[in-house]
């Protein structure tokens, strides 16, 4: 007897049919369920090997195959269809007294219909922010697909709703519906549209307005492959004309029933009572309106009982039976009145447009970020523009896009500004870098706060007692404007401070003049110089004899340094040039801040020199930071993971996985006794 495998036909038609059962199997799982059923490297590969037989065999190609999502030439223009049932619009509410008015109206249409309704059962549902459309399957195949249209005539986008993944081209089930009509609304996910906008600006392509826009200019292009390179998805929630199924009793049996068929439906409706249930959804999906993967403006009611909408019938435009909640626009128009510069605490010089104040995403919106220069100047926003400004949630307002027909005439393209305007220092843009800077660190007024909690943060001067709180009250109380301000404080300015009596005041300035001595490693970490962490300012400190001439070093000697590349160097060449800078580190050396003159590597014979070293477990005679430091004085590089590049593990007590890992590799291992001890002869000899 045969067995099953013996018995299978393996020609090409069957093994066709075979690889469109599977590619249909795993798509449903992932575009309609969210389901990863095999890796991406599987699906492409059987996806191929289907390619493949269909190109040798070309009479095995039917319109139903996966590979034909795709293979529509394109149109001239684009085909009317009339719908078999309108597609009508929805009436809106925008507040509690409307929503509990369109109840009421229901009740009451109910009523002289001899019906007590009691408390209504509606289906509750997210309001997507797409484009709508109808589509009509015949015997359980696609048989065409429509937009919405005026309601009673659409355009006909069959040819770009295939290539959509979520859209079955064949019913599931064993006896589909003669004739089926569902109503969904196709959109782009919130990542997708990002990551279609960020190629398009990397190729010099024009990007998308918003997501809404996009959906429906995808739905319209004219040929399908540029449709098919655009992430749509679609959720449907409804049905036209039906003929051969028995239609369930109610709207949520009826997206029950869509799923079965293969439809992705929203996972997000739910069946709530009266307007309390629907005001309780409306709070609950406005809370997470932002986290979720797509764009919506609102929530939709509709009343769940099929036999009941019937009854209540449609006006002549929208349904009597249901109605969506809409959310404050997100989206308006407004005139751009003045575009200026603002300094960021990290001196990122950031265009921000000043707004005729306009009622947008809840709020009254006045001001609007344009990002940065080039941005800028891509959307060309100019003082005296007509802008769409948009609002999501806690989402900073942005310049969405200018409306160049209503420009003025006499506007100008705006400038990067030369100079800072809080503090006059130079703006640097360094070439590939979208963001530009002022340089003025230590002196600007924008960047103080940020710049006095770096330099007294613990990887850098150590201040102890100098916390953010102390640090705000002293920059709003004008007691300091620079770092070099802070040792020109006194016991009586500090002990009158909130929350500051006289020993507070006096631990703050006897830790202020212990940590006056420092590293030139630390010391250069401290200024806050862009790109220069704690690595990069220990090799400077190494690379140069003292601190007068790394400040007159060039970006080519800068260079010379390890690690130090031309974007490095020209950070640290013009904070250095500054003048604001320089005379701000000019008084934190005339108030006694000072380091031991430089040892270099190459000055000491030292084990450690050169090194690759990971410390793990406990010291007890040192800190890790301690040993850290001494240890990349010596030359050695300290990195936090045992590989096979690591030359020696140094290992305290309760030392756990590293050392093992050590000892798997067969690297040097010192205990504490034999680190202190190379220390010990180091500092000796």
């Amino acid at each position: 007897m045969a067995t099953g495998d013996e018995a299978r036909d393996d020609s090409p038609a069957s093994e066709a049919v075979r690889l469109r059962v599977l590619i249909e199997q795993y798509s449903h799982a992932y575009h309609v369920l969210d389901e990863l059923l095999v890796p991406d490297a599987e699906y492409d590969r059987l996806f191929g090997r289907l390619l493949e037989i269909e190109a040798k065999h070309p009479e095995l190609v039917t319109p139903k195959s996966p590979t034909q999502r795709v293979g529509a030439e394109p149109i001239g223009e684009l085909a009317e269809i009339r719908h078999a049932q309108a597609m009508l619009s929805l009436d809106n509410a925008f507040d509690e007294p409307s929503l509990a008015a369109f109840d009421k109206r229901v009740s009451d249409r109910l009523a002289t219909a001899g019906i007590d309704a009691g408390v209504i059962e509606y289906v509750a549902e997210p309001k997507l922010d797409g484009a709508a459309v109808s589509l009509r399957y015949t015997d359980g195949e696609l048989d065409f697909a429509a937009t919405r249209g005026d309601g009673t005539t659409g355009e006909d986008v069959t040819h770009n709703v295939r290539t959509i993944g979520a859209v079955p081209l064949t019913l599931r089930g064993r006896n589909p519906p003669a004739v089926l009509e569902v109503r969904g609304e196709v959109y782009m996910p919130r990542d997708g549209f990002e990551k279609f906008n960020a190629m398009a600006l990397e190729r010099g392509e024009k990007t998308l307005v918003n997501p809404r826009n996009a959906a429906s200019g995808s739905l319209r292009q004219l040929d399908p492959a540029m449709t098919a390179e655009r992430p749509l998805a679609i959720f449907f929630y409804g049905t036209g004309e039906t003929r051969g199924w028995q239609s369930p009793s109610t709207h949520a049996e009826v997206l029950k029933a869509l799923r079965d068929f293969g439809f992705r439906v929203s996972p997000n409706w739910r069946v709530v009572s009266g307007v309390a249930g629907c005001m309780a959804y409306y709070a609950e999906i406005g809370e997470r309106r932002n986290t979720l993967p797509y764009e919506i403006d609102g929530v939709v009611y509709k009343v769940n009982t099929l036999r009941w909408r019937t009854i209540l019938g449609a006006a002549s435009r929208a349904p009597r039976w249901a109605i969506a909640h809409k959310f404050p626009a997100q989206e308006e128009l407004t005139t751009v009145e003045a575009i200026e510069f603002q300094v960021g605490r990290t001196g990122a010089v950031t265009p921000v447009a000043r707004l005729a104040p306009v009622f947008v995403g809840g709020v009254t919106v006045s001001n609007a970020t344009l990002h940065n220069i080039g941005e800028l100047h891509r959307k060309d926003v100019r003082a005296g523009d007509t802008v769409i400004v948009r609002r999501a949630g806690d989402v900073i307002p942005e310049v969405v896009k200018v409306i160049e027909e209503r420009r003025p005439a006499g506007t100008s393209i705006v400038e990067l500004p030369e100079r800072c305007p809080v503090c006059d220092s130079e703006v640097v843009r360094p070439e590939g870098e979208a963001v530009a800077r002022c340089v003025g660190g230590l002196f600007c007024g924008a960047q103080r706060k940020q710049a006095l909690r770096h330099f007294a943060s613990r990887r850098a001067m150590d201040i102890e007692g100098l916390g953010e709180k102390l640090i705000e009250q002293l920059v709003d109380g004008g007691l300091i404007e620079t770092p070099a301000d802070l040792y020109d404080l006194t016991l009586e300015q500090l002990s009158g401070l909130e929350r500051m009596g006289e020993k507070s005041a006096q631990n703050l300035l006897d830790a202020l003049q212990r940590r006056k001595s420092t590293t030139l490693a630390r010391f250069l970490h401290a200024l806050g110089i862009r790109e220069v962490g704690e690595a990069t300012a220990l090799a400077l400190a190494t690379g140069f004899a003292d601190l007068d001439a790394l400040r007159d070093a060039d970006e080519e000697r800068l260079q010379e340094v390890p690690d130090v590349g031309p974007v490095v160097a020209q950070h640290v060449r013009a904070f250095l040039q500054q003048p604001h800078n320089r005379e701000v580190i000019d008084k934190l050396v005339e108030h006694g801040i000072h380091w031991p003159e430089a040892v270099t590597p190459e000055l000491v014979e030292s084990p450690f020199a050169g090194k690759t070293i990971v410390l793990t477990g406990t010291l007890s005679t040192m800190s890790r930071d301690e040993a850290k430091a001494k240890l990349q004085a010596c030359g050695a590089k300290v990195t936090g993971s045992v590989s096979k590049k690591t030359d020696i593990v140094v290992a305290g007590d309760n030392a756990g996985s590293k050392l093992k890992r050590a000892q798997d590799l067969e690297i040097k291992v010192l205990d504490e006794v034999d680190f202190v001890e190379k220390l010990g002869e180091l500092a000796s000899g």
